[in-house]
Order: structure tokens, then sequence, then C-alpha cells
């Protein structure tokens, strides 16, 4: 099994790839240097594969290799940070100012 995550930026996701095909993605939006991670799906043919998991820790080496700021609205990927505690040092708290925003730029 040939797993690959990468970044969309025209769809403002990360997807998720398993042999060529699409098995799930995480869906961000960017502002003021940080990267708003607010829903993560993996397909349900593809569930149960730690898929999530995988999904997550690409997209957050994605976001520490730009030098960017993680905001994880997500709750999956607000678990995987309290479990992974060394990936915390590139999230921001969530505000309540930045889920306006993101409201806002979701219209």
């Amino acid at each position: 099994m040939t797993t690959t995550v990468q970044r969309d930026d025209s769809a403002q996701r990360y997807e998720i790839t398993v042999d060529g095909d699409l098995a799930g993605f995480a869906a961000f939006a960017d502002h003021d240097g940080r990267r708003i991670m607010y829903h993560t799906e993996i397909f349900d043919a593809f569930a149960g594969r730690g898929l999530g998991t995988t999904l997550v820790a690409g997209a957050l080496a994605d976001i520490r290799e730009s030098g960017s700021r993680v905001v994880p609205v997500c709750p999956l990927v607000a678990a995987y940070l309290r479990k992974h505690p060394d990936q915390n040092d590139i999230a921001d708290a969530v505000e309540p100012a930045t889920l306006c925003r993101l409201q806002s730029a979701l219209r």
C-alpha cells in the first residue's frame, strides 16, 4: 500500500491517496500567516487504517516546513496535537475571533 499526502492549494486542503486513489482530505483556510485546519475526513472505504493520523502528520510537517503556524479547529487535528506535544511549538490556540474569521472566509 502506497500512501501519499500532498497539499492542493487551489482546493485549500491536504489530500491523502492510497495507491493513487483519493482516500480523504484535511481542509484549511490561511489567515495572518496561520493555517486554520477546520475539517478532516477519511472516506468510508478507507476507514480504520490510521489514515487520519497519517494525513494530519503530513499536513503538520508541511506547515512546519513552510514556517507557518497551525490553528487546530478540527477535533482530529487538536487530538493529534494533544497526543504529540512535541508538535505544539507550531500550534496557536483557537480563539473566538479566529472562528469568526473562518466563518466569514467560508461564506
